[in-house]
């Protein structure tokens, strides 16, 4: 007796959706694909946990330019004293004298702020990928629904770190990228169970796009939250939401459509038959060489780590530049700060069905990936370079920076879901894999970004942009030229048979 490795791969009946895919539309009624179908309803849960997320998030964010004395540090540059056309948004433009007295204010410099905005990511470096391969295991809902508790309580406890010291705070929020970390991380898992291949880009990016509303709604209200009660309730408000919102995920969240109890027979057939091709019925150890030596991985991690970086350039730096270049108050350097992540919001989404319908045009799904994450990445760095050599002013700069910040959400149809393409046996663990390594930029970002502002204002932000351009073009380089969406060898289902 021995034994033998014999693979199982697809070799016929493929679809104009995928190379490696093989899906019997016939079964699947017009009714089925509506907004009405549970897989959608599963995408807007994941949408919702991924809008806590983003805002337990960046809840400091907007909420550091009234924590810090004053913002003297940042003081304008290029000699521009605008500020919006008759107070528009309403309120004094003199922001220290508006906040409420009974908020503690510290006396932190840009280095220092760098280092607290990157704490977080820290943990959640640590825990991405291997809170995406334990739910694979044993479930999203349980591994989701506990850290986004432990969260939600560190966030209410933000205020009170931040009273106890400097290190107190930097332990918490990196504690609180633990949890976040696995949040992100474990959702992954879903889409190996609930997303049919042709679907995957409208699917993910609805629940991604969740992550751009949650950034518009905590920079708006965040700015409106400090200004009226201090800015420590914008911590206390978004963390007892988050608990609010784990009694409706442990409802109405199941992990795959076999034990959805609402579901559709029609549904859940068209859904398992879709993806009998891609999931092993069986698990499997993961390929850590051969994942090691895989190329279009590299191109993955590489891409996800410099689109990262532009990401969070823009949501952890966009308050603090509106307000180095206008003299305006916390609330309306909210409205400024979250109006280009609504169009975000709108774009991620119009994105996925944009992906979707290119595939059913006969487009090479490869060629789609490089697409999205082509416009997700080039054109908004280019125009943050084109911001900082320009004179600083409300209509120039706005139109910019939500332009800039409104074309990112197209890599949610390219390299954010490509490991799905490549590897969708162990998609859960490579999908945060790449996030993960993606996340060092996360961390290096505003470390790095603090120091150059703490050079001078003008020519460090125009550094800031620079730098963000060069990483941001090699990335993209690199995954435009070894960028694959074909099942890897190393990928395809094996079976151990006897002879």
């Amino acid at each position: 007796m021995m034994a033998t490795m014999t693979e199982l791969s697809p070799t016929a009946g493929k679809t104009k959706y995928s190379q490696d895919t093989r899906v019997d539309e016939s079964l699947v009624p017009k009714k089925v694909l509506s907004f009405r179908s549970t897989r959608y309803g599963i995408a807007f849960i994941a949408h919702f946990c991924n809008f806590i997320l983003t805002a337990q998030y960046a809840a400091i964010n907007i909420s550091m330019v009234a924590m810090v004395n004053g913002t003297s540090h940042q003081s304008q540059f290029n000699g521009s004293t605008e500020s919006l056309p008759l107070d528009a948004l309403g309120g004094s433009n003199d922001a220290p004298n508006s906040l409420p007295a009974e908020a503690p204010v510290y006396d932190w410099s840009p280095q220092i702020q760098g280092i607290i905005f990157g704490s977080v990511n820290y943990g959640m470096m640590l825990t991405t990928a291997p809170s995406g391969y334990l739910a694979g295991r044993i479930g999203t809902k349980r591994v989701v629904g506990v850290s986004l508790v432990v969260s939600s309580l560190l966030v209410i406890f933000t205020p009170l770190a931040a009273d106890l010291g400097l290190a107190f705070l930097i332990a918490t929020r990196i504690v609180q990228g633990l949890a976040q970390g696995s949040i992100f991380g474990g959702q992954h898992a879903l889409w190996e169970r609930w997303g049919p291949p042709c679907e995957r880009s409208r699917l993910c990016t609805l629940a991604l796009s969740g992550m751009m509303l949650g950034t518009f709604t905590i920079i708006l209200l965040g700015g409106i939250i400090s200004q009226t009660l201090g800015w420590p309730f914008v911590f206390y408000i978004f963390g007892g939401i988050g608990f609010v919102y784990c009694l409706l995920w442990f409802v109405l969240l199941y992990d795959d459509p076999v034990s959805h109890p609402w579901i559709s027979v029609t549904e859940r057939e068209y859904i398992v038959s879709s993806l009998a091709q891609q999931v092993s019925p069986h698990k499997q150890p993961l390929p850590f060489k051969a994942m090691l030596r895989s190329l279009p991985l590299y191109a993955i991690c590489l891409c996800s780590f410099s689109h990262q970086w532009l990401i969070t350039i823009l949501i952890v730096y966009m308050p603090t530049y509106i307000s180095s270049v206008f003299n305006i108050n916390i609330r309306d350097n909210g409205f400024l700060s979250a109006f280009p992540f609504i169009i975000s919001w709108v774009t991620g989404i119009l994105g996925g069905q944009l992906a979707d319908f290119l595939l059913t045009k006969n487009f090479r799904l490869v060629t789609v990936r490089k697409i999205a994450t082509f416009l997700g990445n080039f054109p908004s760095s280019v125009l943050l370079v084109a911001l900082s050599y320009l004179t600083p002013d409300y209509v120039t700069t706005m139109t910019l920076l939500v332009v800039s910040c409104g074309l990112t959400p197209f890599c949610q149809s390219g390299i954010y879901i490509n490991a799905l393409d490549i590897a969708p046996r162990h998609s859960s663990f490579l999908m945060g894999a790449s996030r993960e390594f993606g996340y060092t930029a996360a961390i290096l970002a505003p470390t790095i970004s603090g120091f150059l502002l703490s050079q001078g204002p003008e020519f460090g932000w125009r550094n800031v942009f620079l730098l963000l351009f060069a990483i941001n073009l090699s990335g993209l380089i690199f995954y435009l030229l070894f960028g694959d969406a074909v099942v890897q060898d190393w990928a395809k289902d094996r079976k151990l048979t006897r002879l």
